[in-house]
């Protein structure tokens, strides 16, 4: 399993967060390379019997507007915690900062975090990680909420990107440990972009 997340955080990590404008290639790929990782059986989280029939995961259509520049708040001092995830697993994290921006005219702010672990890896010394639930959770997106892999800015500013939001892996199998959305990261709005749901 460690090795089929690696594989997943090198193809996310691939991404150019150091865009500041908004480029449909760049989801393109995004959606491409994901289709391709979990088409094929050695990376796929999928299980065999949804892997036989599988062709493409369902995203909502590009959108611009899921787009945004978000202010970035590093929040010094803070304590490593346990993270609850989907099984008894409890993996350190640490909250990094905070990413404040605006969507249809409302204020909204996300928690970003820091895997302790993972941040030892030079490879991912980099790596931020950005768990969010919306109003869509549950009905037309995985009621666990999504995933969008960041990098750490090196300004006041961070880029995200909702189309290159993800779903766990826990949306596909049982078997997998997946971090589970802090409540203060779940937002009060649809946000239609990144991958639905995988089954209806």
């Amino acid at each position: 399993m460690r090795v089929i997340l690696t594989l997943v955080l090198l193809t996310l990590f691939n991404v150019d967060f150091a865009q500041e404008k908004f480029d449909v290639a760049v989801v393109e790929k995004f959606q491409k390379d994901l289709n391709s990782e979990y088409a094929d059986a050695k990376t796929s989280p999928l299980l065999a019997e949804d892997l036989a029939h599988f062709q493409v995961l369902d995203f909502y259509p590009i959108d611009e507007k899921a787009f945004v520049v978000a202010q970035f708040i590093r929040t010094e001092n803070e304590k490593p915690f346990e993270m609850p995830t989907s099984t008894t697993r409890k993996p350190m994290y640490v909250k990094y900062g905070e990413a404040r921006f605006q969507m249809e005219g409302k204020e909204f702010k996300l928690n970003i975090y820091r895997n302790i672990e993972l941040s030892k890896k030079e490879e991912y010394k980099d790596y931020l990680f950005l768990p969010f639930s919306d109003l869509t959770s549950g009905k037309e997106s995985y009621i666990g909420g999504k995933y969008i892999d960041l990098k750490i800015p090196s300004g006041n500013t961070i880029v995200i990107d909702f189309n290159l939001s993800y779903n766990p892996y826990c949306a596909y199998s049982p078997k997998y440990s997946c971090p589970k959305v802090p409540l203060e990261n779940d937002l009060g709005i649809e946000i239609k972009a990144g991958v639905k749901k995988f089954h209806d």
